[in-house]
């Protein structure tokens, strides 16, 4: 089995497109491609990522494609299609001919109450299984009721929670979240990325220690089987380094069984996204 980090970004930075990056997250207003990540992915001994869109748009893909067709670390992309446009089946049709385009995202933690229940939308995602593609949901902690809603609407489709829907770790919050999460987690076929937590917490302390209670109510509710380990690379290094980020996670993995902690760290993104399988590194297993 491979070790797959299965949330990260590639991009070439455009103030304007990229206005989101705000000051006091400097750091990552610069490019960042696969040259960048691979010296990280073999540092800690990862064998693939899966590339996440950062930009709503059909040349997102390409950009995304190109950059794995070149680096075959890149296991696959997770691009943008309008899912709601009347030509949505040509979109489809056309990114899935290729093998490494593995689903679709779009950023609806940018939308507005009721986005995820516009009936053309609901529509075009349930279409993406005729293309065998999965679905990345992005959504704030406040969302959470409307997520529920919406996948039980797509009850069975291949779904999965990006950022463990991002809670206010900062603040220690726990509530609603916590509820909301685990009668999220009750629908069929909805996975979670252990990702996107550290940019959760605060900075600042430098301790994220904090995302424990996080990671194991995930675990409680969704189980290893149905749960992924993603670096959030590179928004992830406004808050520390890639090997600091996957190892606080993995720290947390510490009470599983071996078993348990190869679908967090491989095999539930490989199973999900429908990867080609791979071996393990030599050593891994010592490691584990």
């Amino acid at each position: 089995m491979e070790r797959i980090d299965s949330h990260q970004h590639f991009w070439v930075y455009d103030p304007e497109e990229m206005g989101w990056i705000s000051d006091n997250m400097a750091v990552i207003r610069r490019d960042f491609l696969p040259g960048d990540l691979l010296p990280e992915i073999e540092k800690i001994r990862y064998d693939g990522c899966i590339a996440v869109q950062a930009r709503q748009s059909l040349e997102e893909n390409e950009f995304l494609l190109g950059l794995a067709d070149r680096n075959s670390f890149i296991r696959g992309v997770v691009g943008w299609v309008d899912l709601a446009a009347a030509d949505v089946e040509d979109q489809l049709e056309k990114f899935a001919a290729n093998s490494k385009f593995v689903g679709v995202r779009h950023i609806v933690q940018g939308e507005p109450a009721g986005f995820l229940a516009t009936s053309k939308f609901l529509t075009g995602i349930k279409k993406l299984a005729d293309y065998d593609l999965a679905y990345d949901l992005l959504v704030r902690q406040h969302q959470l009721e409307e997520a529920i809603t919406f996948c039980r609407e797509l009850e069975g489709h291949r779904i999965v929670l990006d950022h463990i829907g991002k809670p206010n770790i900062k603040d220690e919050a726990w509530e609603p979240w916590a509820s909301h999460f685990r009668e999220l987690s009750e629908v069929s076929g909805l996975h979670c990325k252990l990702s996107g937590m550290s940019f959760e917490a605060d900075w600042a302390k430098g301790d994220f220690r904090v995302i424990r209670p996080y990671v194991d109510h995930v675990l409680d509710c969704f189980g290893p089987d149905r749960c992924m380990i993603g670096s959030d690379w590179p928004v992830s290094l406004v808050a520390g380094e890639y090997y600091g980020t996957l190892m606080n996670i993995e720290e947390c993995l510490s009470p599983l069984s071996r078993d348990e902690k190869w679908d967090v760290m491989g095999g539930t993104a490989t199973r999900f996204y429908r990867l080609p399988s791979g071996k393990a590194v030599p050593g891994d297993s010592a490691s584990i």
